[in-house]
């Protein structure tokens, strides 16, 4: 059965992200999570913290195509500073409407809109991150001051 991406869905899941407490959900296309490419659309909404992270496997290259609303991304050196910060949203706004990030990279995304919604895409399986891949020098999602630092980063996009 094909699954049709379309604004009843976008909306669909942007609904379940806002009722989220995390702010954000993941629609996945893929079987289960020990299949070998994960396709998902992934909605996010402002206030919601995505720790700074990476992938070290090889194979763990991810891309990321913004479907609907405009999203932060901002990459980081092994010390934890900042390397490109890139506002990316729909085609027809002249933006960046997506990336391929190899493995390695720190990085991480955040919403700029309500409703935003992107589609990633990585190898499988899903494995949780390891100390290795979460960024030694960041705040953890729960951190009571994961708040201010993603205020920044919102900030730091402002006037792109």
């Amino acid at each position: 059965m094909i699954r049709l991406i379309d604004a009843a869905l976008l909306e669909a899941v942007s609904a379940e992200a806002r009722q989220n407490p995390r702010g954000r959900k993941n629609r996945n296309f893929h079987r289960d999570d020990h299949q070998p490419a994960h396709r998902l659309l992934n909605a996010i909404e402002p206030g919601s913290y995505i720790m700074p992270h990476r992938h070290l496997d090889p194979d763990k290259d991810e891309t990321m195509v913004v479907l609907r609303g405009t999203l932060g991304l901002l990459t980081f050196d092994d010390a934890g500073t900042l390397v490109d910060a890139v506002k990316m949203r729909g085609f027809e706004s002249g933006a960046p409407v997506g990336v391929d990030m190899p493995h390695g990279t720190w990085h991480t995304v955040f919403a700029l809109e309500p409703g935003t919604v992107f589609l990633e895409a990585k190898a499988g399986p899903y494995l949780p991150l390891t100390e290795a891949e979460k960024a030694p020098w960041a705040l953890a999602e729960n951190d009571p001051h994961a708040a201010a630092v993603l205020a920044g980063w919102v900030a730091l996009l402002a006037g792109r």
